[in-house]
């Protein structure tokens, strides 16, 4: 892996690239995630469906939020210790503030895409290619393609 591209500031597709800027490269990626559109989408995602009385029923935008505020504090514990394992330097220049930046971003858009219910959305979407209507474009697929749907994975 190549760590100084990775953890680059640099973005091919940003007019404002001035070391004043009031945000970081890092903290615009959070806001774009945000104001997305399909960030937007996950609050109509079930995140959790509890059977004990004391649980609550919440979406997968509220989920990702706070997910994305705990994985903050984690990159930044992170980038402490990288920053302290090598004598005071960081890659790229990166602050601990930037991991933690950079760990938000992942984990606000950790849930973009899968379908509603997690798992036993999962195992549904498999079943409707497996034994359900699906099945009737098995011939139409590659085995890869099949495989994906009959074996479906939302990560």
């Amino acid at each position: 892996m190549h760590w100084e591209q990775l953890l680059s500031p640099e973005r091919y597709a940003t007019k404002d690239q001035s070391s004043e800027a009031v945000r970081s490269e890092f903290e615009k990626d959070i806001d774009r995630v945000i104001f997305s559109e399909s960030f937007r989408r996950l609050q109509n995602k079930t995140q959790v469906i509890p059977l004990p009385e004391d649980a609550f029923v919440h979406n997968r935008l509220t989920h990702s939020l706070e997910v994305s505020s705990v994985g903050r504090s984690l990159g930044r514990q992170a980038g402490m210790k990288v920053l302290e394992k090598n004598g005071g330097k960081m890659p790229s220049g990166i602050t601990p503030s930037g991991f933690g930046a950079i760990v938000s971003a992942a984990a606000l858009a950790h849930d973009i895409g899968n379908p509603p219910f997690g798992h036993a959305g999962e195992k549904a979407i498999s079943a409707f290619y497996l034994y359900g209507r699906g099945n009737q474009y098995r011939d139409q697929l590659t085995d890869k393609q099949w495989n994906y749907l009959y074996d479906f994975e939302g990560n």
